[in-house]
């Protein structure tokens, strides 16, 4: 390996370990209470080698939001290939809440915090939450071509469907779900799916 090549992965494993430490310090201290010299401290490197890489930890916030919504998406469209879009919603909605069992500390960023809002407005670029709620939508639009969810709007039964997947979701982050095991997710989902489906 050459000297520039070298030098290009030392960038980019110094990138990852700065994102790496922020990602937990924001998630266990709250944002608001985290520095750009506690990050450094993380570390062990100067808060003048942070600046070197980030201008400041909106900046850092704002990539470690983007790169969980990525990871995100990209769960979302491993199952998009579901034929019953009945189905498929289950799915998705199964992969969102392995997603938030996975990688809590990410989802505390992209969904509990009240701070990304702020950050994530001022970005006009930024598109990787919205479309994985448009995908939600058109998999909402299927389904109801297909005689599901007939007199609701898709709207509607969006938010609704996205409210009782996140708010498991939230539980089991916050660790407030112990009486429930993990195994039994899958169950949960599609029952309560089903009876939306019902009610709708």
């Amino acid at each position: 390996m050459g000297t520039k090549e070298r030098k290009e992965r030392q960038k980019t494993e110094m990138r990852e370990s700065i994102l790496s430490a922020a990602l937990k310090l924001f998630s266990d201290k709250g944002f608001e209470n985290v520095t750009m010299r506690n990050i450094a401290d993380e570390i062990e490197y100067s808060v003048g080698t942070i600046y070197l890489y980030f201008q400041d930890k909106d900046e850092i916030f704002y990539e470690l939001h983007k790169m969980g919504f990525d990871e995100f998406f990209k769960r979302q469209l491993d199952v998009q290939n579901v034929k019953d879009p009945l189905e498929r919603i289950t799915e998705h909605g199964l992969a969102y809440i392995r997603f938030a069992i996975d990688h809590p500390h990410y989802y505390d960023l992209m969904f509990i915090s009240r701070v990304p809002a702020k950050i994530i407005n001022e970005q006009e670029d930024w598109s990787s939450g919205t479309r994985t709620y448009d995908l939600l939508k058109l998999n909402i639009a299927q389904a109801k071509e297909d005689g599901y969810f007939k007199d609701v709007e898709v709207e509607v039964a969006a938010f609704s469907l996205w409210s009782f997947v996140h708010g498991i979701s939230s539980l089991f982050v916050r660790d407030r779900l112990k009486m429930i095991p993990q195994e039994s997710i899958g169950s949960l989902v599609s029952g309560a799916l089903k009876f939306l489906e019902r009610a709708y």
